[in-house]
């Protein structure tokens, strides 16, 4: 497993490591699963991906979104399937509910889709704050661990709490099922600086080469939850005559810091981890053949 913060190089990480390992990359970057999301995603191009095999890179549209779930269940036999070819899979990503859900696997949780289009509308309708009043009646406690602007999140703690009839804290708590592999995790990152300048080079890169237009594109779906993420929801607010386009770059630079901030706090709480620097591949090749001895 190849994870870390977005723009410190895992996927020339993991395609390097797959040439010398007949490996196969298997994305677990939640947005390079869409045709439509190219740019905006940085997913590798053909050429970038020298011959290497890569699963779940336009995988599917924007207008049929994959859940964590459907994720855990295609990546794990897809993992199997690389596997059974004596090849050895590559999981590259920094998406952190997705390489969770495959990496350590979720509950087997429940849904409804009447319930989830009831929340949907209540969210149209009413708002957020209608949606967290809703959840802090039925589970007074998961108000205080849930994000408050993230609606996605919001309905689906709604979703868990009201079909299941127990507290979120428990529902997390459960025991998840166990793996039919033993990931190694390997984490990718410069120091903070540089990895800063690697960020404002990819946003930079990425105007460039025709996010506006891109995101212009999908406008239509601007309220799907793959598209609210940083790179997108900045230019749509653009699009909304909000501010310029200079505003939104430097939003979009601030805003993919954050992230990345975020994305190494998580990953960070995770045991096992070793971390390399992206120019270390050949200590990561050694760590690993390292590794794959000792099973």
């Amino acid at each position: 497993m190849i994870c870390g913060p977005t723009a410190a190089g895992k996927t020339s990480v993991g395609i390097e490591l797959s040439q010398s390992l007949n490996g196969e990359v298997i994305s677990a970057d939640s947005r390079q699963f869409y045709t439509e999301m190219s740019i905006g995603t940085a997913k590798p191009t053909r050429a970038e991906m020298h011959g290497v095999p890569h699963h779940f890179v336009d995988h599917c549209s924007i207008e049929n979104p994959i859940t964590a779930g459907e994720f855990e269940r295609q990546g794990e036999r897809k993992i199997l399937e690389v596997l059974g070819k004596d090849k050895l899979p590559i999981v590259v990503g920094g998406s952190g509910l997705f390489v969770r859900s495959l990496m350590e696997g979720l509950d087997d949780l429940p849904s409804s889709d009447r319930l989830r289009s009831e929340l949907i509308a209540q969210f149209e309708s009413e708002g957020i704050q209608s949606l967290l009043e809703r959840l802090g009646k039925a589970d007074p406690d998961a108000i205080k661990s849930i994000d408050h602007k993230n609606q996605v999140r919001v309905m689906r703690a709604i979703e868990l709490v009201e079909l299941s009839g127990i507290a979120l804290a428990e529902i997390r708590n459960q025991e998840k099922p166990q793996k039919a592999f033993d990931p190694i995790w390997i984490g990718i990152t410069p120091e903070r600086d540089e990895l800063y300048e690697r960020i404002d080079h990819r946003v930079d890169q990425m105007i460039k080469n025709g996010l506006e237009a891109e995101a212009k594109s999908l406008l239509s779906h601007r309220n799907s939850a793959p598209l609210k993420t940083v790179g997108y929801k900045e230019l749509f607010s653009l699009f909304d005559g909000e501010y310029d386009l200079d505003e939104a770059i430097r939003l979009i630079k601030r805003n993919s810091r954050h992230y990345a901030k975020r994305q190494l706090t998580w990953f960070r709480k995770i045991d096992g981890i070793k971390w390399f620097h992206p120019d270390q591949v050949e200590d990561v090749k050694r760590h690993l053949h390292s590794q794959l001895s000792d099973r």
